[in-house]
């Protein structure tokens, strides 16, 4: 399901420019020119196919049954209602003859990934504040998709299938449980588990309010856009892979971009993302408490992994909670200081 987390992928493997071309074959997409796989995204499992009808993605090897289906809906869904760029049409292999496995093809879409950007282009300072404007714009129209039900979608019966337990109760679930996992690799002391119980607890009236579920990317960052030049001014040019898409609290896909701010030390274009994201608003307390709970959440996952992986970029010594804390105190300031 696409709320799953998922640290490896089914790579590609060795594929044939006769299979290509019976894809491109299948889906009336014109001869063959030339294929290679993506340096970008989708953990190995895309290639870029350029033919004489234009230039595609290849997407293969599914994760886990059901995942083209799934991130064929919201592509489809988003193309109708949105006014995002998205792409579409979004083809699924009706035949796993080709390969071996089931793939998806798309076209792909135009611009640059922000870090190739920042190298070619050199930002300035007005030009970060215009990227971080236009993600913060790009996420407001993606979550204008509101539903009834916190859930995600379930391609098995074609429909969304809410979270028994309820939104809130899910979320800590899942956060408890990957505390728990990254036991098993790192030393995470009783107050820790203190801390972060009492983050959460704090945050339970703010989502005992929270009451519209809305589309949520679940891995909205920079890997997974692509930005473009339009008349001196930057601004995202297509948003792709919702791989983990479902329906809850909007707030969880702006902790990537905030990471990523607090990480490069870019508190000024952090600031004035959230403005743009959070505009004027009454419930400025609620928002921040929640956003804390998302952002537990992430440092959770990347806590765990680096130190699974040994790829642990900090002060070896220093415990989780304070670690983590430094991440939830500061969007906590930069929310503090918009007016």
């Amino acid at each position: 399901m696409t709320t799953k987390i998922l640290f490896a992928s089914n790579k590609l493997g060795d594929i044939t420019n006769d299979q290509l071309q019976q894809m491109l074959n299948q889906h009336n997409l014109g001869e063959l020119i030339s294929a290679i796989k993506t340096d970008n995204g989708a953990m190995g499992q895309t290639m870029f196919v350029h033919s004489s009808k234009g230039e595609f993605v290849l997407k293969g090897n599914p994760l886990f049954p059901g995942q083209f289906e799934e991130e064929q809906f919201f592509v489809n869904n988003i193309s109708k209602c949105i006014d995002v760029t998205v792409p579409t049409p979004y083809f699924i292999g009706t035949t796993n003859s080709f390969f071996g496995w089931t793939y998806a093809i798309m076209p792909r879409l135009k611009g640059k990934h922000l870090n190739d950007i920042e190298v070619d282009d050199k930002l300035m300072k007005e030009d970060k504040k215009q990227i971080a404007e236009s993600m913060a714009n790009t996420l407001k129209q993606l979550h204008s998709w509101r539903v009834d039900v916190c859930g995600e979608f379930d391609p098995n019966t074609n429909s969304l299938k809410e979270f028994e337990e309820g939104y809130t109760r899910w979320l800590y679930d899942r956060i408890i449980y990957w505390v728990e996992d990254a036991r098993k690799y790192s030393e995470i002391t009783l107050d820790d588990m203190k801390w972060v119980e009492n983050v959460l607890q704090q945050a339970l009236h703010a989502f005992d309010q929270f009451n519209t579920p809305t589309f949520v990317m679940g891995d909205f960052k920079p890997g997974n856009f692509l930005i473009h030049d339009v008349e001196g001014d930057w601004k995202i040019s297509g948003v792709f892979d919702f791989t983990n898409a479902y329906f809850g609290d909007p707030l969880a896909d702006l902790i990537k971009i905030i990471t990523m701010y607090i990480d490069y030390d870019e508190l000024d274009e952090a600031k004035h993302f959230l403005k743009i994201y959070i505009a004027k608003t009454d419930k400025k307390e609620q928002i921040i408490q929640r956003l804390k709970v998302h952002m537990l959440m992430q440092r959770t996952l990347d806590w765990g992994c680096a130190k699974a992986i040994g790829a642990v970029t900090w002060d070896m010594n220093m415990s989780f909670s304070v670690w983590a804390e430094h991440y939830l105190e500061t969007l906590e300031d930069i929310i503090r200081g918009i007016e």
